[in-house]
This record gives structure tokens, sequence and C-alpha cells, in this order.
């Protein structure tokens, strides 16, 4: 069987196309028929994933091509995600890189990239979107050859196939040139370049969990490579830790191959196989999951870190309950707790008062989406400003850094490079990148980055793009400005009258409309001075014996200022929250009476 098995990882950049050519090779292997219905990127089967156009949960998947059995991993492309990719990668024999013809090698690609080849894995390199009409894929390819070099690829890594495709309009080829066609060159590709697993089917049963899930029948659910050995149904396994300690002793109560999109029980599996594996309650991803005579566990990829933490607290607003079913400590810590098994990228602390938990995690993309599908479960939640995790090394306070690669228009790059300074980013390197772009690469503290991408998108008219990741713990670099202007304040609890925001107007910009529901604390617009005022949103017209004619009867009011949740969780400072609930983002002060505020502000010196 291994023989006509190939294990690959296909990994690149957000939005480099990755989901969508694994569609097409699924049409063209037979896994999907001709006129079967399938949606397209059918891979992104998250809600979250589908609306924002990137993949967040790694996901193995197979198809069969000319009897050869080829598992695939679609794996997420974004740095927050990196945790996911680290795993994959031990699962695999080889990995197709997949790059823009036009915005070539970006950071993940670089980050990933890194970590395959230090696993001595085999890439194919595959310029995707090659009818762009601003593709430039020489330029590119020098780009990844120069990028594997710097990474301390081998002289087997460096000499990787080339392939110029289209995902969307599903081709490969090997002439640059080629605008029509199929993808059976890459098929024949990933036969011939990535190796059959070789594993050996005789030893004892030996299996890496890399992904961890839970299925309401199966309980948890291991996925992973059968290392050694073969497993069948019903067979004793015992799960040891990194260290070889023994976890749990059980049966493998359900055994699960991939076909297609869809997981399929089986009733034995050998060395080589991606499997997923039911039966066991408490082991975890890195984990071994083998025959109880094996008490050597495998060797497994360490995980990089938690950077950034925020604070998930009960909803105590006076508008609490009224929108989700969910706003108890007990069910928010329970449903932590369950994302706390399945990503381990997260780690979560619970507070004192047990009141609120402190998640970290590995920035604010990842946070965002947990806090997202929370709030589409039926969970409220306050929610902190996010703050970077520092740690001390050799008595030496030390903070997060992050490598920030910015593709901007010409016209905006001396704003680009002002604003960056100004958050203690460090540039690196600043060239032109055609087409009349620059491309800028700083190195910053993940602390100066908090809240910079609405601002970075206000100052390149949206035409910017930012692309971070995770550099290294340097030296503090002492304090970053924060937001310039401070906030109006509500000063009373109702609905918001018409004619009060009217005369605000004037006083910066509004984050509500007329009759919205608000409260005191509640944070209802920026002020256009540095500080906080507090206002009444409520104030009516004084009524007079008079009957007023004119304009004024019909107040119009400029459209008010929305966020987003990201954006919110980024605008916010450090004496604020966001409230989140299924229905409605708002934000406020943290203490929402005028003097209690007073009261803290004097405690702490300000």
């Amino acid at each position: 069987m291994s023989a006509n098995q190939r294990n690959i990882a296909i990994i690149a950049h957000v939005d480099h196309g990755k989901t969508t050519l694994v569609d097409q090779l699924f049409r063209q292997s037979g896994t999907f028929r001709d006129n079967q219905r399938v949606e397209e990127r059918a891979m992104d089967s998250n809600d979250l994933e589908k609306e924002r156009g990137i993949t967040i949960l790694a996901k193995p998947t197979s198809i069969v091509w000319n009897d050869i059995h080829i598992n695939i991993v679609d794996t997420p492309g974004h740095a927050d995600f990196g945790a996911e990719v680290e795993r994959i990668l031990s699962m695999v024999d080889g990995v197709i890189l997949l790059v823009d013809s036009a915005e070539g090698a970006m950071p993940q690609t670089k980050f990933v990239t890194g970590k395959a080849l230090g696993l001595g894995l085999k890439p194919i390199v595959v310029v995707n979107k090659i009818d762009r009409p601003d593709g430039r894929p020489q330029e590119v390819l020098d780009e990844v050859f120069d990028l594997f070099v710097s990474l301390d690829a081998n002289d087997e890594q460096l000499e990787f196939p080339v392939l110029y495709a289209s995902g969307r309009n599903g081709y490969a080829s090997e002439d640059q040139d080629a605008r029509e066609g199929t993808l059976t060159p890459m098929f024949e590709k990933i036969v011939s370049h990535v190796s059959p697993p070789g594993l050996d089917e005789t030893g004892p049963f030996s299996f890496l969990a890399t992904l961890l899930d839970r299925d309401n029948f199966m309980g948890r659910v291991l996925t992973g490579r059968v290392q050694s050995g073969t497993i069948n149904m019903n067979d004793p396994i015992h799960a040891l830790s990194a260290e070889g300690k023994v976890v749990e002793v059980g049966r493998a109560t359900k055994l699960l191959a991939f076909q297609g999109l869809d997981r399929v029980p089986v009733e034995s599996a050998k060395a080589g196989d991606i499997i997923a594996l039911a039966g066991l309650e408490k082991a975890t991803v890195s984990d071994t999951i083998c025959d109880p005579s094996v008490s050597e566990p495998i060797a497994a990829q360490p995980i990089d870190p938690p950077t950034l933490a925020m604070r998930f607290a009960v909803n105590d607003s006076p508008l609490a309950g009224r929108e989700g079913d969910k706003v108890t400590s007990r069910m928010i810590r329970d449903r932590l707790a369950r994302e706390a098994e399945s990503n381990v990228a997260i780690r979560i602390t619970e507070s004192a008062d047990k009141d609120s938990f402190e998640v970290a995690g590995r920035g604010e993309l990842q946070l965002g989406v947990l806090i997202e599908t929370m709030r589409r479960e039926g969970f409220e939640l306050g929610i902190s400003r996010p703050r970077v995790l520092f740690q001390e090394i050799d008595g030496q306070k030390m903070e997060p850094y992050e490598t920030v690669v910015i593709d901007v228009d010409d016209e905006y790059s001396g704003t680009v490079v002002e604003k960056m300074q100004r958050r203690k980013g460090e540039l690196t390197e600043m060239r032109p990148s055609g087409l009349g772009k620059t491309r800028i690469t700083f190195s910053a503290p993940s602390r100066g980055l908090i809240g910079y991408h609405g601002e970075f998108l206000s100052d390149t008219r949206g035409t910017g793009i930012m692309n971070r990741l995770f550099e290294k713990y340097d030296v503090h670099k002492g304090s970053i400005e924060g937001r310039a202007n401070g906030v109006l304040i509500s000063n009373c609890t109702g609905e918001s009258v018409g004619y009060a925001l009217n005369s605000l107007e004037d006083r910066g910009i509004l984050f509500i409309k007329q009759q919205e529901k608000i409260y005191e604390g509640m944070i209802i617009g920026e002020n256009a001075k540095p500080d906080d005022l507090e206002v009444n949103p409520m104030k009516s017209k004084q009524l007079t014996n008079f009957r007023s004619t004119g304009k004024d009867d019909a107040v119009r009011l400029t459209p008010p200022k929305v966020m987003t949740l990201e954006q919110a969780i980024a605008y916010i400072d450090d004496d604020e929250m966001v409230e989140v609930t299924p229905q409605s983002i708002r934000l406020r002060k943290a203490i929402l009476d005028p003097n209690e505020r007073k009261k803290a502000r004097r405690k702490g010196g300000n």
C-alpha cells in the first residue's frame, strides 16, 4: 500500500489560492463528479472561513489518481494559525509551495517553508495565478530560490521542480506561457518527486496526534499519521506524553480514513496512513498513541509560545442577557476549556474572582476568530484591550517583535514609515516592487502594532497590504504613544435621541445612531480632543407654545462609524472594554460609574 501512497501538504500565504487549487485537484481526479454541485472553495467549510476568504482549520483530505492514493492537507496561511501548520508538516513527506505570480514569497511563506525545510521535506514550487496581468514569474522564482538559501536548504531541496499554474482555471504546466490544459503535470510531479512514506509496517503500532477535535458521538478524535505498525478496531492502546509518561490507557473504538471531504470508517490502518482515531479521553496534540508495549514517545515539534493575551469577562453591562443565552462564567469557562482542548496554541487562566479568564494566543486574528465563533454560539462577553506577554531573560524585560512587510503605493510610503517609527518600528528594508508600489519591511514590537491596522488602511486609502510574522523576543522598547483622541461617554441610560446626537456631531465622530439603546459609561463616539468627555445623548428639544417651522424638525445625521469586532478590540484603551453579544458590538468604559472611574484614576496616579 505505502508504495502507492503519497502524503503532501499545500503551504502558501493568505489568498495565494491553496483552497481553490485543491478544489480543482478534487474535480480532475474524479473525487467530485462532473455534474456534482459543490460549493466553490469546498475545503473552507467553516462559516468564518467562507466570510473572510481564509483557511483557519487544517484539513486532511485524499484523492486517488491512477491508483495512487494521495493524502493532501490544506493548511492555514495566516501567521496566527502557525501552530496548525507546524504540526501538520510532521504528517507529510513533501510540500507544494504555492506562490502568487505577482506577490511572490511573503512572510508567512518564509515561516512555513522554514519549518518544512528544517524537517527535510522536498518542495515542489508552484507559481500560481500565472494569468495575472501583473505577474512576474521569473522574479518570483528568484525570490523563492533566495528564500530557500536564506533558510539553509540543502542541495537536494534547492533542486526543486517548478510548475506554472492557474488554480482557478485548473491547469498547470512546466511552460510559463501556457494558458490552458489540465492539472495532470501536477499529479505526475507529486508522484515522481514526493517519496512514498517508507515506514515500518511490521513493528508495534505508533501514531503522533497532530490535530484534535471533538465529535458529539465519538468524543475526542485525534488525527495524525501512523508512524509504524498496524492498528485494528478495538486494539488496546495507550497514550504517552512528550516526556514518555503514560497519559491514559484505552482501546481504538473507531478508526476513520479520509476520502475526498469525508471521514469514512475503516477496520484497520498501517504505517503511512493518515487517520482519525477515537477511544481516548485525555490524550491531546503532541502525545504518542501506541501499542502498550511501546514506551518511547515520538519526537514532536515544539509549539511557539503565545505572544498576546485578552481578558474574557462575564458581560456586566445594564443590557446584559438581552441578546445572548450563554452569559454565566460557568458557561464561558466550559467553552474556553473545550477550545483549549482542541487548540493547543491558546492558554486559558482563570482570575481569582472567577468572573473573568485570561486567554493567551498567537495574535489578534486568532483570538478575534474565537470571540466571533463564541458570539455566534449565543455567548455574551466583555473583552479587554489585547496586551502583549513579556518575558524576563537574564533579569532583562523582553517583549515580542514581529517582522512587518508592507506593500503600498509610492505616494503613501512616507506616511507609513512615519507612523511605524512612532510605534517603535525599525525600518530594515525598502525597495520598489514595480507598478508604482513600494515594499517596506520593519522589525517592530507587537505592542506597537495593536490597533494600527485600521489606521494603516485609512492612511493608504484601503490600497495597502500589511503582513506580520512573529520574529523574536528582544529588549523592551519603552513607552509607545497610544490613541490620540479621547472618547464621548454617555452619562445616562435609555435610548439615543436624534436632536441630541445632532448637537454632538460637532464634538467628534459618533459610533451610534438615533433610537439606539445606550447606558451610562457606554462609549458613543470619538472626541475631537485628547480628553474623554461625558455627554447626554438623550437630550430632547425644549417644547414651547410656539409651533416651530423650518428644517430643524427633521434631523439629518451623518452615518455613524460602525466598527467590526477586530476594529473595536484594536480601538479601545486600557480602561475600556468591548461588549460582545450575538447582535451587537458596543464600546464601554470598564468602570461604568463616573465617580468610581475618577477614584480609580486618582488611585492609579493619573
